[in-house]
């Protein structure tokens, strides 16, 4: 991958300050010094050379291989955008994000790689920068390589990538806007579940009254913290469980087989012109459904 920069200011510099203006991570720049090239119009050079107005920088990264435990997959992907760095997917409900020992080759992960080698990218190794639950639906993240990786994970450290979830509750009282706060803690009784609790973590959701339905409501959401089965935990603890959602209590019925929760928008930063991009993808099937049959 090849990444140009064309210096503008008028005080000249060494290309190490140059980087570090940009905010290049430095573990990427020694990866492309030792394994790739530094260019300064078009020539070899070290960090150590001094940069004028208007010169050109390139970094040459090597190809990224791919791992040999992500082994393509056939499935395909339904890509929702896409540029030079990221790419934006619809997940489908029952699909892990990653492989795992008992499920190798049928993750998000493992789709994504056979649309690398689909396509001959050159990078095939596999960033996910936001997963989704194997029954949650919606929209992830992925970064296409290293370096687009690294400055998306400083976008989640500030905060900056922002999800937004819609949810079918059970409950059908929900006011028209709130903010859930109540600390999760895992559940004493099993490795898996989490439970509200005034040992846990902080843990902070923003919600929308979408729609009310007869028995149940279609609610937006926010995560301001990012605890594992947040919105699902707080849900119950509100006396909402999601529909489909029988881990935390929610009921298994028709057309809902699983939790009825999908990430709906996504909107980041692209990591090399900070345009704002925000991606939306409509509620899936099973969700418009049940929402049809039960309108008041």
């Amino acid at each position: 991958m090849e990444f140009n920069w064309q210096y503008q200011a008028q005080t000249p510099t060494t290309i190490k300050l140059f980087l570090r203006h940009l905010d290049i991570p430095r573990a990427f720049t020694s990866w492309v010094k030792f394994s790739g090239s530094i260019l300064l119009n078009h020539q070899a050079v070290t960090v150590r050379q001094t940069i004028q107005a208007g010169d050109l920088l390139t970094l040459i990264a090597p190809d990224e291989l791919g791992h040999e435990t992500v082994v393509p997959a056939p499935d395909g992907v339904e890509v929702v955008y896409e540029d030079r760095d990221v790419l934006v997917v619809n997940k489908p409900v029952g699909v892990v994000s990653i492989p795992s020992v008992k499920n190798p080759s049928g993750s998000m992960a493992n789709r994504i790689r056979g649309y690398y080698v689909q396509h001959n990218y050159a990078d095939q190794v596999i960033h996910i920068v936001t997963r989704l639950d194997r029954d949650t639906s919606g929209l992830m993240l992925i970064a296409k390589h290293r370096l687009a990786h690294a400055l998306l994970d400083r976008q989640i450290q500030a905060r900056q990538i922002n999800k937004i979830y819609f949810a079918i509750s059970s409950r059908a009282d929900w006011l028209p806007q709130g903010l859930i706060s109540a600390p999760i803690a895992r559940d004493e009784n099993s490795i898996i579940t989490r439970r509200v609790h005034h040992t846990g973590k902080v843990a902070e959701t923003e919600y929308w009254l979408e729609e009310a339905l007869k028995d149940s409501s279609l609610l937006k959401l926010q995560l301001h913290t990012g605890r594992t089965h947040q919105i699902r935990v707080h849900m119950k603890h509100l006396g909402g469980p999601l529909l489909g959602d029988d881990l935390y209590g929610g009921h298994l019925q028709a057309p809902l087989t699983r939790q009825a929760l999908h990430c709906g928008e996504l909107s980041f930063r692209q990591p090399f012109t900070q345009e704002p991009i925000i991606v939306k993808q409509d509620l899936p099937s099973d969700m418009q459904e049940w929402i049809l049959l039960h309108r008041q």
